[in-house]
């Protein structure tokens, strides 16, 4: 087949997939499902009582919002609609609007300062939480934007990771920095870095390593990384973006926690957010943490990294879109 065909065959796939919105909808399903659903079971036309507000408060804590969360949302609605007659209407539009206030704050998207050159990125996760892919989508949004990104496969110790990489640079026009299989990864992130500034690159994007199971030598390694990109440019890394994988419901929440211990994280992506997403979990990181929320993703596709939109994700959180 011509590379011609080639291109006419992805651009009807392209065409044929549902818009972003629509699969924003998707993932977002089995968490509207449980929540939508459980409040429509509760209120036919009924007031807003003590036993009401503690099945409301257990639904929500069902649905990954978490328990400081759950109980801050049904304190609000007890304000305001207490002893009062309410629709599961009017129930789930006042949680949605008090979600988006929730998440408005941190609905911030990863900008880059045009004065550093570079702005280094430091992606940091568990692995299997699609830190690499992240990194590819977030090369071609910056490349999109007419900018100079280079890459740094810093996870040294995943061979397939190294392979995943370079993939997503050729396919971004992004040179890879890499090296041996187990080479020391901040040697490499120094290499990286060296060769950004003396090439003008706009953006260096440093993926890592994310084997949790061994925590201590995790954290000695991105320690590491940090402690020797700094000899070259002391404000560096620029951005510390940690991406979690959405179907992991509240252990989100302990990873956050754990990669604070080791790095000043400055941001969040949030992965896998399809049919089998808990989303409820990202309104409960926002409250507890207060990071900003860069983006989220949909789907597997270059474009399915996208900007993260508060009001949007509480309505269809709540099925009301």
């Amino acid at each position: 087949m011509s590379d011609e065909s080639d291109q006419t065959g992805a651009a009807q796939e392209e065409a044929r997939k549902p818009g972003w919105l629509a699969r924003l909808k998707q993932g977002l399903a089995r968490t509207s499902a449980k929540l939508g659903g459980g409040i429509i079971g509760l209120f036919t036309k009924r007031k807003l009582d003590d036993a009401t507000l503690e099945e409301l408060e257990d639904l929500l804590i069902q649905a990954d919002l978490g328990v400081k969360t759950a109980a801050k949302l049904t304190a609000n609605l007890a304000r305001e609609r207490f002893d009062k007659e309410v629709t599961s209407e009017e129930v789930r539009q006042a949680f949605a609007d008090d979600i988006a206030e929730i998440l408005t704050p941190v609905a911030l998207p990863l900008t880059i300062d045009p004065a550093l050159k570079p702005h280094v990125v430091l992606v940091v996760g568990v692995n299997g939480t699609g830190k690499t892919t992240t990194i590819g989508k977030l090369a071609k949004q910056f490349r999109d934007q007419k900018k100079k990104v280079m890459l740094a496969a810093g996870d040294t110790f995943r061979a397939a990771a190294v392979e995943q990489l370079k993939i997503w640079g050729e396919r971004t026009g992004c040179p890879v920095i890499s090296g041996p299989e187990n080479c020391d990864a901040a040697s490499l992130a120094f290499d990286a870095l060296k060769r950004a500034k003396a090439e003008g690159a706009d953006v260096l994007l440093i993926d890592t390593a994310g084997r949790l199971h061994n925590k201590a030598v995790l954290m000695d390694e991105l320690k590491k990384v940090i402690r020797v990109i700094a000899k070259m440019d002391p404000a560096a890394p620029h951005s510390t973006v940690l991406v979690l994988d959405a179907t992991t419901g509240q252990n989100a929440h302990a990873q956050v926690e754990t990669f604070r211990e080791m790095v000043n994280i400055t941001g969040l992506v949030m992965t896998k957010l399809d049919g089998t997403a808990r989303g409820g979990m990202v309104v409960a990181l926002a409250d507890a943490f207060g990071l900003p929320v860069h983006a989220v993703g949909v789907g597997e596709g270059a474009d399915d990294l996208r900007p993260f939109e508060a009001r949007s994700f509480a309505r269809n959180l709540m099925g009301l879109e």
